[in-house]
């Protein structure tokens, strides 16, 4: 059985998660439906290629001509990650803000648990919310894949779906800790949106601006997609960063909700 603070919140987020897994689900299928148009059209590549350096590196556009490439393109390099980013910030920002928000903290710490224990449910339940989510993705590419023509190999859709939820994780477990710490739900879904975007920036605009390349690494986006797993399988370096990364952002929302009145 689930732990009874990750049960209930799993349940009272049922159908939140089933609407974006529905949305995620038709968003890939339009990309599958727009294949076959896509593949018989030079110019779109030409295009591509046409565009400005910046931009290309900052999509992390990639040879269009090819299933590997116009998924990552269309989709894994800027779409996928963004929703996958606001799902996750979301859903951690809910956890503790959130509850003090609607006012139900004090009832909910009042039960025999401890603050701990509450807390890291909560981010469990948006890693398990955000599991889901990235698995519908994947398994919709690899369906509507079969039915457009999209030759996608199985093992590297899954290490890219790998990262995709590490990559939401990260962000939802910083907005977590920042909920636990502050208990304003603004604040702990502020933040990490614009951590993100500056995360993005720094991945896309470091290998063109020479003073930003070694700062690249400690962007979660090049953890994420730095070695394209959908065309090399999954990095064990990219994977140990972002777990890092998620236990000691939880090590802190832990430390921070233990010392901080609650508003009830």
């Amino acid at each position: 059985m689930l732990p009874e603070v990750l049960r209930q919140t799993l349940v009272l987020q049922r159908r939140s998660l089933t609407t974006w897994v529905t949305a995620v689900i038709l968003l890939v299928a339009l990309y599958a439906s727009l294949w076959p148009s896509i593949r018989d059209q030079p110019s779109v590549t030409e295009l591509m290629d046409q565009m400005p350096e910046v931009l290309r590196s900052l999509l992390a556009a990639a040879d269009m001509s090819t299933p590997v490439g116009y998924v990552q393109t269309e989709l894994l390099g800027l779409t996928a990650p963004l929703l996958v980013i606001l799902f996750s910030v979301v859903m951690g920002a809910s956890g503790i803000a959130g509850e003090e928000d609607r006012r139900r903290i004090d009832l909910l710490l009042a039960n025999p648990v401890s603050r701990t224990r509450v807390l890291l449910e909560k981010v469990a339940a948006m890693i398990v919310s955000t599991l889901v989510l990235v698995s519908a993705v994947g398994l919709a590419l690899l369906a509507a894949g079969v039915l457009a023509g999209l030759d996608l190999p199985v093992g590297n859709v899954a290490a890219a779906m790998l990262h995709l939820w590490l990559l939401g994780i990260v962000f939802g477990t910083l907005a977590a800790a920042l909920g636990a710490a502050t208990g304003h739900v603004i604040i702990s879904r502020a933040v990490p949106g614009v951590v993100a975007l500056m995360a993005y920036l720094l991945n896309g605009l470091a290998p063109l601006v020479g003073w930003l390349a070694p700062l690249r690494k400690f962007s979660p986006f090049y953890q994420y997609s730095g070695h394209t797993p959908l065309v090399n399988g999954v990095s064990l370096a990219g994977v140990a960063v972002a777990v890092a990364t998620v236990l000691v952002l939880a090590a802190g929302a832990v430390v921070a909700f233990r010392r901080r009145d609650v508003a009830g």
